[in-house]
C-alpha cells in the first residue's frame, strides 16, 4: 500500500527552521522528520512512499539522492582511477517517489497532482511534520469494514485547532467548528486511509484545500470516518514543538521510536 506525505507546505509558524529548509527536512535528532515519520510506516510494512514537494523541494530531493553514501562507511581511492568502495551500508526497503506539486498549491490540489501515481487503490496519507505511536493495522483494519471513502485518525492536543463534529456510534464525520476553546473536542491528526474516490472531490487548482472543501463535502455525505487514538501525538508547528520532540528523542523516550 502506498502512503502519500505531504511535504510542501512553507512552514510559516516555525520560520525560524523553514527559512532555510522545507519544514519536513528539520531534523529532530540527526534526522529530518520526514524520515521518523517513514521509518514509522515501514515498521509497519508501509515502504512506498510518494512525497508531495513543493517550498525548497530540491532538498528533499537531494536528501534521498545522497542518503545511500550518507549512511555507510566510504573509500575513496583516489590512486585508483578514483574508484569508490562503500562499506557497511543501510538500505532501507524503500521506494520513494518525489512529486513536485507546486509552490503555493494547497493540500487538496497536491494531492491531485499524484494520482497517477497513486492509482485505483486504496492508500495512507499524512503530513509531513507530525509524528504519533498510532496503530496502524488497526487504523486500517476499521476502514476496511467502514463503507467511508476517507478514515482520518482523530485526536485531542488542545484548543487551537479546529474541532471535529462526530456521530459517537458510528465514528462518523459530519461537520468541522472552527479553533474553539479547550473543550475535549476531536481533530484531525492526520494519518488517514484513503480510497482512490477521494480524486472525485479534489481539483489540480492550487486553491484546492482537502481540509477545507474536500473533508467538508465527504463529511456531509457521510463518507469521512474517525479512528480515535488516544495515545502519544505531536506536530512540530513551533520551535516549542521542535524542542519537546528532541528531548523525547535524546532522552529516547520517543513513543513513536518503534524500530
Amino acid at each position: 500500500m502506498k502512503v502519500v506525505i505531504l511535504a510542501g507546505g512553507l512552514g510559516t509558524r516555525i520560520s525560524e527552521e523553514s527559512h532555510l529548509r522545507p519544514k519536513p527536512m528539520i531534523n529532530i535528532g540527526d534526522q529530518p522528520i520526514l524520515w521518523h515519520i517513514m521509518k514509522y510506516y515501514s515498521s509497519f510494512g508501509f515502504n512506498d512512499f510518494i512525497i508531495c514537494c513543493g517550498y525548497k523541494g530540491y532538498m528533499i530531493k537531494e536528501y534521498f539522492a545522497d542518503y545511500y553514501l550518507h549512511r555507510s562507511d566510504i573509500t575513496f581511492d583516489f590512486s585508483a582511477g578514483n574508484q569508490m568502495t562503500v562499506h557497511n551500508n543501510v538500505a532501507e526497503p524503500w521506494r520513494v517517489t518525489l512529486v513536485d506539486t507546486g509552490l503555493n498549491t494547497q493540500t487538496g490540489g497536491r494531492i491531485k497532482r499524484v494520482q497517477k501515481y497513486v492509482g485505483n487503490e486504496t492508500f495512507m496519507l499524512t503530513y509531513g511534520d507530525g509524528v504519533s505511536n498510532i496503530d496502524l493495522n488497526a487504523l486500517l483494519n476499521q476502514h476496511k469494514l467502514s463503507d467511508k471513502i476517507v478514515t482520518l485518525t482523530g485526536i485531542q492536543p488542545g484548543g487551537r485547532f479546529g474541532v471535529l463534529d462526530i456521530y459517537e456510534n458510528s465514528n462518523t464525520v459530519v461537520g468541522f467548528r472552527e479553533k474553539a476553546k479547550e473543550d475535549g473536542g476531536w481533530i484531525n491528526g492526520g494519518f488517514m486511509v484513503v480510497e482512490p474516490q477521494v480524486f472525485d472531490y479534489l481539483s489540480e487548482d492550487e486553491s484546492c484545500s482537502f481540509e477545507g472543501e474536500s473533508l467538508d463535502r465527504l463529511a456531509k455525505e457521510k463518507k469521512l470516518g474517525i479512528y480515535k487514538h488516544y495515545d502519544f501525538w505531536q506536530c512540530m508547528d513551533t520551535q516549542r514543538d521542535k524542542h519537546l520532540l528532541e528531548q523525547l528523542w535524546g532522552n529516547k523516550k520517543a513513543p513513536w521510536k518503534v524500530w
